[in-house]
C-alpha cells in the first residue's frame, strides 16, 4: 500500500504567512521605537546640558571658574566641563577638540557630538564676553535613562499585539480556508459519483468562480452521464434485436422445424443480423481504442487529393448500386503532414454516411483546398440535410440516430462520434453544416 502526502494545508500556510507578517511588523516597530525613544533621551539631555553652558557662558569670570574647579574636583564620568581663554589654552576636566576651540574663539556656538577615549559625548560649547568660551561634556551613556523603561513598556505592548494578531490569524486563516475545504469535499462527493451537489456561496469573488466552474462541472457530468446512459439503453436494444433473431433461428434449426426449401433464406438472415452486430462491435472497440492513451499516429507528407481518389475508386461500386453519383472535385496536389491511413478512415466512415441518406440520382462530393496553414477536406452529399441544432450535436454519440432513427436509414450512432475523436487525434477539427443547396457538408481541417 503506497500513502499520499497532502502537504501543508492552506489554512496552515495562512496562518503561518499572517504570523510572520505579525513578527515582522513587531521587530520593525520595536527598532523604530528605540531609536524614537533614544532620540528622545538625547534631546532632552543636549537641552539640559545647553541650558547650563549658557549659565556657565553668562556668569561671572570668576564665579565661571570656581564652578568649572569644583566640578572637575567631583571627577564625575559622565559630565565633563572646561574654559577656554581667549588664547586658547584649555583648563577643566572636559577634553576639547582643537575644531570647537577654533570656532569658540570666533565667537560662535557649538552644539555636535564628538567620540573620545572610546566614549561617546554631547558638546555643547558658548563662547564669553571676555573672548574663549565654556565647554560641557556628557557621556551619551548616561543619558538613555528613559530608554530601558519606555522600551521595555513598548515590548510588552508589542508582545500582547502580536499574540492578538497571531490569535485573530488563526481564526482569518480558517475563514478563508473554508470555503476551499467545502469545495474539496463537494468535488469529492461528485467524484464517488453523487451529482446536483449543493454549493453553499462563500460571497468570495475568486473562490465564487471556483463554486461556478465546479457547478458547471456537475452539471456538464450531469448531462454526459445521462446522455451515455441513453445511448447504452440503445445500444443494448441494437444488440438485443439481432441477438434475438439468431438465437430464434438456431433454436428452430435445433429443433428441425425449419423447412428445407426456407434453410437458403434463413441462412441470409442469420448472416445479416451477424453483419449487424459485427458493425456494431466494430464501431464500440474502435470508440475504445481512440479513448486509450497508447493510440499511435505515423504522419507523413500525404496527397490529401490522391486520397480523395482512392476513397472514391473504392466506394464507386456501393454508389453505383444506390444510383448515386461520387466525384471528386479537380484540384491540384494538396499535401499535409498526417496520417493517410487515419485520414481514408474518417473519410470512409463520412463517404458511408453520406451513402447511406443520399437518394438515387444525386450526387457525393469531394474536394481538399489548401487555406493558410491548414488543409480542409469537405465531404458533400445530395441527402436531407441537417438543422442547427442537428449540426451542434452531430458529433454526440447516439444524438442523431436517435432522432432520425425512424424517419431514414441510420447506421450505428457512432461512425459520426468515431470520426470527430480521430481528426482530434490527428490535431485537427471536423465540423457540420447545411449545405445551401440541400444536403450535409462535413469539413475536415487538419494542419499542412
Amino acid at each position: 500500500m503506497t500513502s499520499t502526502s497532502r502537504g501543508v494545508s492552506l489554512r496552515t500556510r495562512i496562518l503561518a504567512a499572517t504570523v510572520i507578517v505579525a513578527l515582522i511588523a513587531v521587530l520593525v516597530t520595536a527598532l523604530a521605537a528605540l531609536q524614537l525613544v533614544r532620540s528622545i533621551d538625547t534631546g532632552s539631555a543636549r537641552v539640559d546640558l545647553s541650558a547650563q553652558v549658557d549659565r556657565l557662558a553668562a556668569a561671572k569670570p570668576a564665579a565661571r571658574d570656581a564652578i568649572i574647579s569644583g566640578l572637575a574636583q567631583l571627577d564625575d564620568p559622565g559630565t565633563l566641563v572646561a574654559a577656554v581663554s581667549p588664547a586658547g589654552a584649555v583648563t577643566g576636566s572636559a577634553p576639547v577638540p582643537r575644531r570647537v576651540i577654533v570656532q569658540l574663539r570666533a565667537g560662535r556656538d557649538v552644539s555636535t557630538t564628538v567620540r573620545t577615549g572610546g566614549t561617546s559625548y554631547l558638546l555643547e560649547a558658548r563662547p564669553t564676553a571676555q573672548g574663549g568660551g565654556v565647554v560641557a561634556l556628557q557621556d551619551v551613556g548616561t543619558v538613555r535613562t528613559l530608554t530601558p523603561t519606555v522600551l521595555g513598556r513598548i515590548l510588552i505592548a508589542l508582545a500582547i499585539g502580536f499574540v492578538v494578531a497571531a490569535v485573530a490569524a488563526f481564526f482569518v486563516a480558517r475563514a478563508l480556508a473554508k470555503p476551499l475545504v467545502n469545495l474539496a469535499g463537494a468535488a469529492r462527493r461528485m467524484a464517488a459519483g453523487q451529482r446536483n451537489v449543493p454549493l453553499a456561496p462563500s460571497g468570495i469573488p475568486e473562490v465564487g468562480d471556483v463554486e461556478a466552474a465546479l457547478g458547471s462541472l456537475d452539471s456538464a457530468l450531469v448531462h454526459s452521464e445521462g446522455r451515455q446512459r441513453e445511448f447504452l439503453l440503445s445500444i443494448s436494444h441494437e444488440l438485443r434485436t439481432p441477438l434475438t433473431a439468431i438465437r430464434g433461428y438456431a433454436e428452430a434449426l435445433a429443433d428441425g422445424v425449419v423447412p428445407a426449401d426456407q434453410l437458403t433464406q434463413v441462412g441470409k438472415t442469420l448472416e445479416a443480423e451477424a453483419e449487424r452486430l459485427t458493425s456494431f462491435t466494430t464501431d464500440l472497440l474502435a470508440l475504445a481504442r481512440l479513448e486509450a492513451d497508447d493510440f499511435s499516429l505515423a504522419p507523413t507528407s500525404v496527397d490529401v487529393q490522391g486520397v480523395l481518389t482512392e476513397v472514391a475508386t473504392a466506394w464507386h461500386g456501393t454508389a453505383t448500386s444506390g444510383g448515386v453519383v461520387v466525384e471528386v472535385a479537380a484540384s491540384g496536389p494538396v499535401v499535409a503532414t498526417t496520417d493517410a491511413a487515419r485520414l481514408r478512415q474518417v473519410l470512409d466512415g463520412l463517404i458511408e454516411n453520406a451513402l447511406r441518406v443520399s437518394p438515387a440520382g444525386s450526387r457525393v462530393w469531394l474536394s481538399a483546398a489548401r487555406e493558410d496553414s491548414s488543409v480542409v477536406v469537405s465531404v458533400a452529399d445530395g441527402g436531407p440535410g441537417l438543422t442547427a441544432e442537428d449540426a451542434a450535436h452531430a458529433f454526440e454519440r447516439g444524438v442523431l440516430r436517435e432522432r432520425y432513427r425512424d424517419a431514414r436509414p441510420v447506421g450505428t450512432g457512432l461512425g459520426l462520434s468515431i470520426a470527430a475523436r480521430l481528426v482530434e487525434r490527428m490535431g485537427g477539427s471536423i465540423s457540420a453544416h447545411s449545405a445551401p443547396t440541400g444536403g450535409a457538408v462535413f469539413r475536415i481541417t487538419i494542419p499542412a
